[in-house]
C-alpha cells in the first residue's frame, strides 16, 4: 500500500479578551511548575484583512512538536501563519512557547512579519536569557516527555480536561527515536529533577518522569531492543537502573536474562526496593505467590515511606486470600496527596473556535467532548470514587478487589475482626482500662505474617446482592425515580436497604489520641483495653473508602435491581447516555466487567461515547474478537482526530498487537473493507503505517 499523506488535524482556537493575556498568565505561572511542565503555547497576534487597525490574539496548546532548535519551533509557527483556512485576517506575529523543566526556563520562538526570527529563554523571575545548544536538548527531551504525559488513553480524558490542545507523535521514525535515546542517555541521571509519578514519594534514578516516559514509548512501539541497549549502556554507570533493564526484558519475553540479571543485581544491592518490586511483580505473573511474598515484603523493608512497596504487598495477600493481612497491608499505606499535571491556567477567553476538518467527518462520533451534567441524576454525580486518582485510586482498586471476592457482607465481618469499631470502643471504654494489650501495630503484622487470632473470610458472595443504603434523603430515590403505590412491590432503594449492611464506622488513631476521652487519663499513656488488644486502629482514609465503597455497591444494586425487574416486566430502562457511561464506569470500579460492558454498549446505542467505546474495546480483545475491535478503534482514533489529537499511545499499541498477532496485510484489509468515508479510514492506516516504520512484529508480510 502507498505511503498515505496525512493531513495535520485543524487548529483550534482560544481568542483572547485582551491580547497577550495569555502569555502574561503562563509567565506568572513559571515559579509555580512543579515537574514538566504545561503542554506548549502557540500564541498569534491577527490583523483584519477589512479594518487594518483591529487585531486580535488568539492562541492554542500542543504537543509533540519537534522542540530540538528554534528552526524547528520557527517552522511550525510559519505553518499557522501561512495557513490558507484564515482569508479574513493575516498573522504578524507570532509566539512559540515550550517549558524546559530541567533548567525551569521557558523557551521561546518569536516570529514577526514582515521582521525575523528571534529565539531566547525566560527564567522563574521573568529575565530573558541566551537559549543555548544544551538547552535546547533539554527541551527536546521534556517535549517528548509531555507529548507522552498529556496523551490521551483513548477515552477522552485528557481531551475533556484541556480543550483545543494538537496533539502530534514526537516520534514517527527510527532516526528521530535515536535522537529521543541519546538524548533520553545523556540526561538519564538528572531524570529525578523531573519529578515522578503521584504514587512515588520520592523520585530517584528508577522512578522519575524520565524513566516513565521511556518505558511507555518502549512499551508503545514495541522498540524493546532499543531499550535494552539503553539500558544496558546505563547499567554501566549505576547498577539501580538494573530493575528498568529487566521490567523491558521481561517484556521482550527474554525472561531467563531477566531472572538472571535479577539476581545478580539483588545480590550487590539487597535494599533496592525498585529490584525486589520488579522480582514480585514476574513471581506473581508466573503464580508463585509464595516467592512474591518474601519479596514484597524485603521491598516494604527497603522502602517503608513508599506506597508502591504496601501496594505490592497488599496485592500479594489478595491473591493468596489472606483477607485479613491484606486490610491491615492496605490501613498501614503511606497515602500522599494527588497533585495533578502542571495544566496551563488561563484567562477567561473571548470566544473558542473548534474547527473540524473534512477528513474527521464521522456522522455517529461528531458529538461534543463535554457532557451536560443535567442529564444525570444526582445520586450518580455524587460518587466519590469516580474523582479518586493516585494512591486512594490503587487502595480503593484493592479493596473493590476484596469485596468482588469475598463480597461485602463477609468484608465487614473481616473488617470488624481486624480494626477497633466505634461501638465495642465505647462499651470497653465504660468499664475500664486493661494493661494487658498486645504492643504490636499493623505494619509489623503484615510484615510478619501472623494475624491476630481470627477466621480470615473466605465465603463468596454474590456481588449483585452486595451494596447498602444511607439515610432516607431525596438522593436515595431510586435512579429512574418511579412512584411507589402502597400496594406496590418495594422499590429498588428499599432492597438495597434491606440486604446490604451499612458498615459501622471504626475508631481512627485520631479519636484515640485526641483529648476526648477522659480528662484525667495521663496523654502520655493511652489506655490499653483487653477486649481487642488483638485489633488495630484503622486510619480515617482507610474507613472513608469503605464508606465510598458502600456508596458505590449501594448504586450498582439499585441499578441492577431495576433492570431485572424492567426485563420481568417487559418494559423499557432508560437512561442519558451519560448515565449509562456512568454506570458503565461503577461497575468496571466493582469489577463486574460484563455489567460495565452491557452499561457501555447501552451508552453508545444512544450516543457516541470514547469512554464507552474504550470498554467495549477492552472487552472485544479480551475475547480476541480481532474484527470488532478494529471497528472501534476506526472510531476512537476517528474522534481522537476530530479534536485535534493524532497520536494516543494506548490505541497505537493496541494496533502493534494487532499486528503481531493477524499481520499487518489482513489488519490493512480488515479496515479498508469498512464502509466509512476513506479519509476516516486512511487515520487507521496511519498508525498502522507507524507500526511499519518501527518494523513491528507481524508488519514484514
Amino acid at each position: 500500500m502507498p505511503t498515505i499523506a496525512m493531513v495535520a488535524p485543524a487548529v483550534p482556537e482560544i481568542i483572547e479578551e485582551e491580547i497577550e493575556s495569555a502569555v502574561e498568565s503562563r509567565n506568572e505561572a513559571l515559579p509555580t511548575l512543579r515537574e514538566l511542565g504545561p503542554p506548549d503555547l502557540v500564541h498569534l497576534v491577527k490583523q483584519s484583512v477589512k479594518s487594518g487597525n483591529k487585531q486580535s490574539g488568539v492562541y492554542h496548546h500542543i504537543t509533540g512538536v519537534d522542540a530540538s532548535s528554534s528552526a524547528s519551533l520557527a517552522a511550525y509557527v510559519n505553518t499557522i501563519i501561512y495557513s490558507p483556512n484564515d482569508k479574513s485576517s493575516k498573522v504578524i506575529s507570532g509566539l512559540y512557547c515550550c517549558y524546559n523543566a530541567f533548567s525551569r526556563l521557558d523557551m521561546r520562538v518569536e516570529v514577526k512579519i514582515p521582521g525575523g526570527v528571534e529565539s531566547y529563554c525566560i527564567d522563574e523571575r521573568g529575565d530573558k536569557r541566551v537559549a543555548s545548544d544544551a538547552l535546547w536538548m533539554e527541551t527536546f527531551l521534556c517535549g517528548v516527555l509531555r507529548a507522552y504525559a498529556y496523551a490521551d488513553d483513548g477515552g477522552g480524558e485528557s481531551i475533556r480536561k484541556i480543550i483545543g490542545v494538537r496533539r502530534f507523535d514526537p516520534i514517527t521514525s527510527t532516526e528521530m527515536e535515536h535522537k529521543f535515546l541519546d538524548a533520553a542517555e545523556r540526561l538519564f541521571f538528572k531524570g529525578p529533577q523531573l519529578g515522578s509519578e503521584p504514587e512515588v514519594q520520592v523520585p530517584n534514578i528508577a522512578s522519575n518522569h524520565l524513566t516513565t516516559g521511556l518505558i511507555s514509548y518502549i512499551h508503545t512501539t514495541g522498540r524493546y531492543a532499543s531499550g535494552i541497549n539503553l539500558f544496558e549502556k546505563l547499567r554501566t554507570r549505576d547498577l539501580e537502573v538494573s530493575s528498568l533493564l529487566a521490567r523491558v526484558m521481561i517484556s521482550a519475553d527474554e525472561e531467563v536474562q531477566a531472572v538472571t540479571l535479577l539476581h545478580d543485581a539483588i545480590t550487590k544491592l539487597p535494599m533496592d526496593y525498585a529490584l525486589l518490586d520488579c522480582q514480585a511483580t514476574f513471581c506473581q505473573s508466573k503464580a508463585r505467590l509464595d516467592w512474591a511474598l518474601e519479596c514484597a515484603k524485603r521491598g516494604v523493608t527497603a522502602a517503608p515511606s513508599e506506597f508502591g512497596t504496601w501496594a505490592r504487598l497488599a496485592e500479594v495477600y489478595v491473591g493468596l486470600e489472606q483477607w485479613d493481612l491484606a486490610l491491615l497491608t492496605l490501613n498501614s499505606c503511606p497515602m500522599f496527596t494527588y497533585q495533578d499535571k502542571d495544566l496551563p491556567r488561563m484567562p477567561e477567553p473571548a470566544r473558542i473556535l473548534l474547527p473540524v476538518l473534512p477528513e474527521s467527518i464521522l456522522d455517529e462520533i461528531d458529538e461534543p467532548p463535554q457532557y451536560d451534567g443535567d442529564q444525570v441524576h444526582p445520586s450518580l454525580r455524587k460518587l466519590h470514587a469516580a474523582s479518586y486518582k493516585g494512591t486512594f485510586l490503587k487502595a480503593y482498586s484493592l479493596l473493590t478487589e476484596i469485596t468482588a471476592k469475598i463480597g461485602w457482607d463477609q468484608l465487614l465481618r473481616v473488617r470488624s475482626q481486624v480494626f477497633v469499631m466505634e461501638e465495642e470502643y465505647r462499651s470497653e471504654k465504660q468499664t475500664g482500662p486493661n494493661q494487658h494489650a498486645s504492643n504490636s501495630n499493623a505494619s509489623t503484622t503484615a510484615l510478619r505474617g501472623t494475624p491476630s487470632p481470627i477466621t480470615n473470610g473466605n465465603t463468596k458472595s454474590d456481588g449483585h446482592t452486595n451494596g447498602d443504603t444511607d439515610s432516607h434523603t431525596d438522593d436515595e430515590e431510586t435512579l429512574n425515580e418511579k412512584q411507589q403505590s402502597p400496594t406496590s412491590p418495594p422499590d429498588s432503594a428499599t432492597i438495597a436497604d434491606e440486604s446490604i449492611e451499612k458498615p459501622e464506622h471504626t475508631i481512627t488513631p485520631e479519636v484515640v489520641k485526641s483529648g476526648n476521652d477522659d480528662p484525667t487519663n495521663d496523654a502520655t499513656k493511652p489506655p490499653k483495653y483487653t477486649q481487642f488488644h488483638n485489633k488495630r486502629l484503622c486510619e480515617r482514609w482507610l474507613d472513608n473508602l469503605f464508606m465510598v465503597l458502600y456508596e458505590d455497591l449501594r448504586i450498582y444494586t439499585i441499578w441492577r435491581t431495576d433492570m431485572a425487574r424492567a426485563q420481568s416486566e417487559s418494559s423499557d430502562y432508560r437512561k442519558s447516555a451519560e448515565e449509562w457511561e456512568i454506570l458503565g464506569e461503577l461497575a468496571e470500579r466493582l469489577h463486574h466487567f460484563p455489567d460495565a460492558v452491557e452499561a457501555y454498549q447501552a451508552c453508545l446505542r444512544v450516543r457516541f461515547s470514547p469512554k464507552a467505546m474504550k470498554g467495549v474495546l477492552k472487552m472485544y480483545e479480551e475475547k480476541g474478537r480481532n474484527g470488532e475491535m478494529l471497528q472501534a478503534m476506526i472510531r476512537l482514533i476517528a474522534w481522537q482526530y476530530r479534536w485535534y489529537s493524532e497520536f494516543s499511545p494506548a490505541l497505537l499499541r493496541t494496533i502493534r498487537k494487532l499486528i503481531e498477532s493477524e499481520g499487518a496485510v489482513k489488519v490493512r484489509s480488515i479496515v479498508q473493507a469498512t464502509s466509512l468515508p476513506q479519509p476516516v479510514l486512511d487515520l487507521t492506516h496511519r498508525y498502522v503505517e507507524l507500526c511499519v516504520a518501527f518494523r513491528s512484529n507481524g508488519s514484514e508480510a
